[in-house]
């Protein structure tokens, strides 16, 4: 057991040195492309624990022995992990998510908790001997469930209505009734007909007596509705009902309709069937496609009577966008407010919303008046780009936030400061704090059973790093719990003495590991002890000395230090490769396993061919606040594009390499800034691979778009001067294109309307490689082989060895 620790220890903490060129094993992109279960190794996912705390848990497929990921557990301080049986698995209780993140769905002890699977309701007996009880085995499905302020009761969502189930008694209540449709309408007789029908009651006992008769029926059945306490009935036309809940105090129910706006739809053709026939897709509409409408619904079940809270009385809500501004608007009431919520407090006195408007440019938190039906705002923030970073959602959907035990004081994240810190605030007096602060982003907040701890995850230190911390409740220092360099992405046991831990560093793949968390600097000398309980590498991947990448910052023309992954070459052969990271907001620089590891094997082979190899984290890229974030906004190809041209004047005044001996690949926003590349700025670059990307930003979809160029009627500047298409006779240098045929996300036509204008502008030095059964991000090993082929083949015809009028080719 000791040397296997000793072992361990050495694999997390040394970094392998590079052999010697003569030493090193060769790779090859047949090889490196394989499947990464069989090749590298399956490594584990999605560790967790439960309520109990007795094991940690996660997906595993060692040595790819399964046909998919099964699951594992080990228990806290042991290194050997088990199968979970299939038994097991089945009446496994509902993963720990934190004591407070869903405290409605725990009793007032914690010793009860109620959840769903799927689609029944589960009572899970946490304390002494724990139990999973079935509560409800229907076709309906249940959902949010919660207990009652008494415990009594469990509070759920069935079928679109809310509904409760009486512990004691078994009694079924329910406690809304929405339905489709618009309400019946008593018909009104003409003129003609209500003359007739007096007519027929005054000449006719027997009519006269049945009109009697219905009445007092109609009347009873009033009674007994009343009797009963049944809901009142709500009509929501042909609107959808979303965010469906039940005040803690069961008087109040909120919900949001939806209108659905219909939009444009896009359509793409699948090739490659198991029919045999092409058969048609729909994907989604394009930027500028109109938003759908929200009103927020209030029912006040004691008083009878429902209302719609006005959201537009929030400070803000009518503000410009800038570029309306620059049209010399003062308003823009078209502009739709998205709630979310309410989260009820525990005790059920207060409710906080999430708002948003679609254009994602302001964001409240906001205190509902359930009872007026009114809201005041508690935060405002606004920013002329787009809301968005860790714990803030990008998507104008609801961010991370909640309630302490105090029931009083609310908790959320914000970019206020320049990077998304952690702040509360009192919901009764308005009265805000900041928790954190500084040039670091914070993240996975969560409380301690208690209410007296925070714990989350934060690149404080270093933004190259991720590690776990915790922090009083009122602010203050933090102590860092993790010590394992690179990325630790943390469950907390519930226990809050052990840390499941998913470890990875730039040149190994994800571990787990399970540890208590460490306080305080440890003695001179010491090392924690490591509690690695897998192992995922093969033996043939460990035989090559992976690279641990090392991290510069490269001088931009704005004064700005962009940070850079480098692989140095050990004979170097004067050119050098540029990779663009995709999803524009995403870091690729860092000391953990990165999601490009195929591109990362790549850039091994190309510093053992002797190329200088770059991942930048541009402008735009996550992980350094939000002016970084930002810098993108109205003109993608811009500030960001110009890092890549500062990065080619750099590797030329630092390593001698020629701007035509620079080349450029990346794919979707990475495919994207190399065709801007190539088109506005083929002064500082050879040649250039683009993937799957987008060729002109008013085909793409409105979410992502809109956020950062607006939209195309609004703001035409901003997707002009974005849209390589309107910049392809630029084109100097070779370029090969690759896309997937069933792409519904950056879509064919995108790529074959780029080609349609390269030929029509004359180019010739331009290939497109089609795969047609791949989607946007390629899956088959056989794909993903061409792919990089064509691209290393690229590489070596354009910058490398075997360029045209090259010294080896003469």
């Amino acid at each position: 057991m000791l040397l296997r620790l000793t072992a361990l220890f050495a694999l997390l903490f040394t970094v392998p040195v590079a052999a010697q060129p003569t030493e090193r094993p060769r790779l090859t992109v047949e090889q490196i492309m394989q499947d990464p279960e069989t090749w590298i190794g399956a490594w584990p996912s999605d560790v967790f624990w439960t309520d109990a705390g007795d094991y940690v848990y996660f997906s595993w497929n060692p040595r790819g022995q399964f046909p998919s990921d099964s699951l594992y557990k080990v228990a806290p301080g042991e290194i050997d992990p088990v199968e979970v049986s299939a038994a097991e698995r089945r009446s496994l209780p509902p993963r720990f998510t934190g004591w407070h993140t869903d405290r409605l769905a725990y009793n007032g002890d914690f010793s009860m908790r109620v959840f769903t699977r799927d689609g029944d309701l589960y009572l899970y007996v946490v304390g002494g001997d724990p139990a999973v009880l079935p509560m409800t085995e229907t076709r309906e499905r249940e959902t949010d469930p919660r207990f009652s302020l008494d415990g009594r009761r469990v509070v759920f969502t069935r079928e679109g209505n809310v509904y409760s189930l009486d512990f004691t008694t078994g009694t079924l209540r329910q406690h809304t009734d929405l339905r489709e449709g618009s309400e019946p309408k008593d018909h009104t007789p003409s003129d003609q007909d209500a003359f007739l029908e007096r007519q027929q009651r005054d000449l006719f006992d027997v009519l006269r007596e049945a009109a009697r008769e219905d009445s007092l029926r109609e009347v009873a059945e009033e009674v007994e509705t009343a009797a009963r306490a049944l809901p009142p009935t709500y009509y929501v036309g042909d609107k959808d009902v979303r965010q469906l809940s039940l005040s803690p105090d069961e008087r109040f129910v909120t919900f949001v309709l939806v209108e659905d706006v219909e939009a444009a739809t896009t359509s793409m053709t699948d090739y490659v069937t198991q029919s045999g026939y092409a058969e048609e897709l729909i994907a989604r509409p394009k930027v500028g496609a109109p938003s759908d409408r929200y009103e927020l619904v209030v029912q006040d079940l004691e008083r009878d009577t429902s209302y719609v809270v006005d959201l537009t009385t929030l400070p803000g809500a009518f503000a410009p966008i800038d570029v309306a501004a620059e049209r010399g608007e003062t308003a823009d009431s078209s502009r739709v407010l998205i709630p979310f919520g309410p989260r009820w407090s525990p005790d059920g006195r207060y409710a906080v919303l999430d708002i948003r408007t679609t254009d994602n440019k302001d964001r409240w938190i906001a205190r509902l008046d359930a009872e007026a039906g009114m809201v005041t705002s508690l935060d405002h923030q606004r920013d002329e780009a787009w809301i968005a970073g860790p714990g803030i959602s990008w998507w104008v959907g609801s961010s991370d936030g909640g309630w302490l035990p105090d029931s009083r004081t609310y908790w959320f994240q914000s970019e206020a400061s320049g990077y998304s810190h952690l702040y509360t605030v009192e919901v009764a007096t308005g009265e805000k704090r900041q928790l954190t602060e500084g040039d670091f982003e914070v993240d996975d907040v969560q409380l301690s059973r208690d209410g007296q701890w925070w714990y989350f995850g934060s690149s404080e230190g270093s933004p190259y790093e991720r590690h776990y911390y915790r922090m009083p409740v009122e602010g203050g220092e933090r102590d860092r719990l993790t010590r394992l360099p690179g990325r630790n992405d943390v469950a907390l046991g519930p226990s809050e003495d052990w840390l499941g831990i998913l470890h990875s560093q730039s040149n190994r793949p994800p571990e787990v590991v399970v540890e208590p968390p460490y306080v305080g600097d440890l003695p001179a000398g010491r090392q924690p002890p490591i509690r690695q309980v897998t192992s995922s590498t093969t033996d043939v991947w460990n035989a090559y000395p992976w690279r641990a990448a090392e991290i510069i910052t490269i001088p931009a023309s704005d004064g700005a230090e962009v940070p850079a992954r480098i692989y140095r070459p050990e004979n170097p052969n004067g050119a050098a490769v540029f990779f663009v990271h995709g999803a524009g907001y995403l870091q690729n620089v860092h000391r953990w396993w990165s999601s490009y590891f195929r591109e990362y094997q790549f850039h091994n082979l190309l510093a053992d061919r002797g190329y200088l190899v770059l991942d930048i984290d541009y402008r735009g890229s996550a992980g350094y606040g939000r002016d970084w974030r930002t810098a993108i906004y109205r003109h993608m190809g811009g500030r960001d594009l110009q890092d890549y041209v500062d990065a080619s004047r750099w590797v030329g005044s630092e390593f001698g390499i020629e701007p035509e001996r620079v080349a450029i690949y990346g794919g979707s926003y990475g495919g994207f800034l190399t065709l801007m590349a190539l088109f506005t700025e083929p002064q500082h670059f050879g040649g250039g691979a683009a993937l799957r990307s987008v060729t002109d930003w008013a085909h793409y979809n409105h979410t992502y778009t809109s956020n950062i160029l607006n939209t195309p009627v609004e703001d035409s500047l901003a997707f002009a001067r974005s849209s390589p298409i309107n910049f392809a006779a630029g084109l100097e240098d070779p370029l090969l294109m690759t896309h997937g045929l069933v792409d519904t996300n950056v879509q064919p036509q995108d790529i074959f309307r780029l080609s349609q204008r390269l030929i029509e502008l004359g180019k010739t030095d331009w290939e497109l490689a089609l795969a047609p059964v791949e989607g946007h991000g390629y899956t088959e090993p056989s794909s993903w082989t061409d792919k990089m082929r064509r691209i290393l083949d690229l590489i070596e015809h354009s910058v490398g060895p075997k360029r045209s009028g090259d010294e080896s080719e003469r």
